[in-house]
């Protein structure tokens, strides 16, 4: 074999060829070769941290069991695997962050696990371990198909849905369809899915989601079974989150678990979200810190809850100059006077149902906060003032958001509400008033005789 020979294969196997000689093709100069080309550097994979995921999806319910405060719907439908009574469509409704899109999940894994063995029916207790149940964990399997229904809204996307319904499953057992905020559907759409609703194949489950339900069409609700999920407990909310820190290795105290809990308001996502900040602020996992509540407060922008309590009793005795320096404490503090204003609203509230029913001073998710201070207070003030004070409040945060400045719109309803305490309540006016008329009509002392 010629050299020449041995340089062509030498280049065909990844080595530089020799450079052409002599003329170009057209009899011009030869071309030049062309520039190398880089090789793009590939980036360190082995070396590199895995990317965070937040607490909201690395706790994620994955069975029945993980949810937590909706017992009578996880009843419901363990009662529907176990006899075989597994309806062919769900509506799921209620608050954000409290499990609509989890449960669908669960459902769909129920309806397609196949048990470690591979020879398991449709179950309440996923294995987690089968094809479908790591698939579906993965949200990459063919037949559990998830739509959001407030980017496709149109009656050609329902369309695709219906004619998917046509074809049995590829891998699981079941074809389900999740469609998520399925409220933002427009008419003609709601519509064209009415048909297939009521009477879908064998082997289609359709699974709703929504937050607003009153925007959904009667005639959709009456052909799904519908599950209202509720608001979580403050107490479930606090104890989840104090599981949650033990297994990210930090430490918050009760308080501040309590603070996330309350302003979670029933939502599992949004206090996990609010628990991932307060983590990052006290020093990230494995620190030895203790969290507090003002840590928590600060980052909310919340006063302390003692403060709320001397704020609401001075207001209400009439001192409207330990009022006014609470609130500038707490405004250098950070704190948002429009919340500062909505939390003695709740703690009046509270003092109120405190008033009515003296034996939820004994309730099991009562802070410790309301079931002494509040007790207290609850018995020095009258329901008249409460009610008052409530009216005053309320119109109060109404006026801020429309004020120049709701720093100084704060102040003057709390300079308001201090000057009305010494008013008397409607009650004693009209005591005081009948009162007076009675004297009157009466002889005088020294008129009688």
């Amino acid at each position: 074999m010629s050299e020449d020979t041995d340089a062509w294969h030498e280049g065909d196997e990844g080595l530089p060829s020799p450079e052409p000689e002599g003329p170009g093709l057209f009899g011009d100069a030869p071309s030049p070769p062309p520039p190398p080309v880089a090789e793009p550097i590939a980036p360190a994979v082995s070396g590199a941290p895995a990317p965070y995921r937040v607490l909201a999806r690395k706790y994620r319910p994955t069975t029945f069991d993980d949810l937590i405060g909706q017992e009578a719907m996880v009843r419901t439908l363990r009662n529907a695997f176990a006899l075989g009574r597994v309806a062919h469509a769900f509506m799921l409704t209620g608050v954000r962050g409290v499990g609509k899109t989890t449960t669908a999940r669960i459902i769909a894994r129920a309806l397609n696990c196949t048990g470690p063995d591979g020879q398991g029916g449709p179950t309440a207790d996923p294995c987690g371990v089968c094809p479908n149940c790591v698939a579906i964990l993965a949200d990459r399997h063919p037949d559990v198909l998830e739509m959001d229904a407030a980017s496709r809204t149109g009656v050609d996307d329902v369309r695709e849905i219906i004619e998917a319904t046509r074809f049995r499953p590829m891998q699981g057992r079941m074809k389900v369809f999740i469609i998520d905020e399925v409220h933002m559907l427009s008419r003609n759409a709601f519509n064209a899915l009415l048909k297939t609703l009521e009477e879908p194949p064998a082997q289609v489950t359709f699974i709703f989601a929504t937050t607003e339900l009153r925007k959904v069409p009667v005639t959709v609700l009456s052909r799904c079974q519908r599950f209202d999920l509720r608001r979580v407990p403050q107490s479930a909310l606090a104890g989840l989150f104090e599981r949650i820190a033990q297994k990210e290795q930090v430490r918050l105290s009760d308080d501040a678990l309590a603070l996330i809990a309350r302003a979670a308001d029933g939502s599992v996502r949004d206090g996990l979200s609010l628990l991932d900040q307060a983590i990052a602020q006290g020093g990230g996992a494995g620190s030895d810190a203790l969290i507090g509540a003002e840590v928590v407060a600060d980052m909310l922008g919340l006063a302390d809850r003692q403060v709320v309590f001397d704020l609401l009793d001075a207001a209400l005795r009439g001192q409207p100059d330990v009022a006014l320096s609470l609130m500038d404490a707490a405004h250098a503090r950070g704190a948002d006077a429009g919340l500062v204003l909505g939390d003695m609203l709740e703690l009046v509230h509270t003092l109120s149902r405190l008033r009515a029913v003296p034996s939820l001073e004994h309730a099991a998710d009562m802070p410790e906060a309301e079931r002494v201070r509040g007790q207290e207070m609850a018995g020095a003030f009258s329901v008249p003032v409460l009610m008052r004070a409530w009216q005053m409040l309320l119109k109060g945060m109404q006026e801020l958001d429309t004020a120049p400045d709701r720093r100084v719109a704060a102040d003057m309803v709390l300079i308001r509400l201090c000057y009305v305490a010494d008013l008397p309540s409607p009650e004693e006016l009209v005591r005081h008033l009948s009162n007076a008329a009675r004297d009157g009509a009466e002889p005088r002392p020294d008129q009688a005789g």
